[in-house]
């Protein structure tokens, strides 16, 4: 195995954390893992994205291997997505790193409405 060192400039860990530091890879990997959705669930259950954004990171995921997309044999044709069991790994952190901003939220609005008043004056 490989060991890779995120401080080097060429390290290709740097490409993986640039994907799961995107808001909507992280929200999109916590939707799924509560379970497989077609693309309407999902764009129900993530309030704020586009079509356009959804498509695009649940084709970026999935070129990733975090995410897999299975035909359904419905009429109309349909699509559903899981995890894979990489993206499935990677559950606990996102949900730790969602937790995390969803507990300290409010102190980070403050030390930035704090940052802007003291830059105006």
């Amino acid at each position: 195995m490989v060991a890779y060192d995120v401080f080097l400039a060429d390290c290709p860990a740097r490409t993986t954390l640039n994907l799961v530091a995107d808001t909507w890879s992280v929200v999109t990997i916590v939707a799924l893992g509560r379970g497989p959705a077609r693309y309407s669930e999902l764009h129900e259950r993530i309030g704020g994205i586009s079509k356009k954004m959804l498509t695009q990171t649940l084709r970026k995921l999935e070129a990733n291997g975090l995410v897999e997309r299975l035909a359904l044999r419905t009429a109309p044709p349909g699509a559903e997505y899981r995890l894979t069991e990489l993206g499935g790994s990677l559950l606990q952190p996102v949900q730790a790193l969602s937790q995390w901003a969803e507990e300290h939220a409010e102190a980070l609005l403050a030390a930035q409405d704090r940052a802007a008043a003291a830059a105006s004056g």
